[in-house]
């Protein structure tokens, strides 16, 4: 007895899988709708550095502050270094951290997103709207409140290298952080107070060389203060930079304390990146 067999069915070609590259830019363009649409990140990280500059080019302080500047002048090189800090660290630790306690990272690893993918797709929407920030800053400050735009090409450039090492740190040392908190819950508690009180130390609101030692001292440790300095170089002329801690700009330690944390940042990232968080 025979078995009677029907023609085999051909199957076409399986479709190869998204590649890392694809995913992330995916990522990516999902990234940056998402944080345009979330009203506190809006508020907290794009929207509060050109607030502060509002408020305080306001108000009339009166006289220069060191190099002759005024404290407008000075205030717009901090609180642009501030903004790529919240925009940053602030807003990727927080946002992470909320997304692996809603489970939105487990589903990801479920669907097969791998982690380089997840975290190039943060990246790329921090440096888009970091540069959107800066630009509106920017334009605010001159428009505004008359702090001139850097003086030439060589301020031009030393403007984009430092922002672009600022953002690459902050973005590093946001995803570091982002380990941190133990639920959503604390996520603010934990990491808002950590850039608050580097903004007091690091010569945002007061001029750096008029605070104490010992906050000088701490600042000098951490990313902010060399972000700060560096865009004070681009934003003050070149005879405030006698009137420096150390006489002058520094630009080349700014660039190796911004190298290191992107170091930092990334060694923590990759040894201890969870998609779940810990019971």
């Amino acid at each position: 007895m025979t078995t009677a067999t029907g023609p085999a069915t051909a199957r076409g070609p399986v479709a190869a899988p998204p590649s890392a590259a694809r995913i992330a830019r995916a990522r990516a363009a999902l990234e940056l709708r998402l944080y345009l649409r979330a009203r506190q990140a809006m508020i907290f990280s794009f929207l509060y550095p050109i607030i502060m500059l509002v408020i305080f080019g306001s108000i009339d302080m009166g006289g220069t502050v060191a190099g002759g500047v005024t404290y407008v002048q000075y205030f717009t090189a901090g609180i642009a270094a501030t903004g790529i800090i919240l925009n940053t660290f602030q807003q990727l630790g927080i946002r992470i951290a909320n997304e692996r306690d809603a489970g939105e990272l487990a589903r990801l690893q479920a669907l097969g997103t791998p982690a380089i993918s997840y975290l190039a797709g943060k990246a790329a929407q921090v440096l888009v709207t970091t540069a959107a920030q800066l630009a509106v800053l920017v334009v605010v400050a001159r428009f505004a409140f008359d702090v001139p735009f850097p003086v030439d090409a060589a301020h031009w450039m030393t403007f984009v290298w430092v922002a672009l090492l600022g953002t690459l740190a902050g973005t590093a040392l946001g995803f570091a952080v982002s380990l941190l908190p133990k639920s959503a819950k604390n996520a603010d508690t934990v990491i808002v107070p950590i850039a608050l009180v580097l903004q007091f130390f690091s010569g945002v609101f007061f001029v750096y060389s008029d605070l104490p030692g010992w906050m000088q001292a701490i600042a000098s440790v951490f990313p902010l203060k060399w972000l700060t300095q560096g865009m004070r170089s681009v934003f003050l002329p070149d005879a405030a930079a006698s009137a420096e801690v150390a006489g002058g700009w520094e630009h080349g330690r700014t660039v190796l304390v911004l190298a290191a944390w992107i170091v930092v940042g990334v060694a923590v990232c990759a040894r201890s990146f969870r998609w779940r968080r810990v019971s």
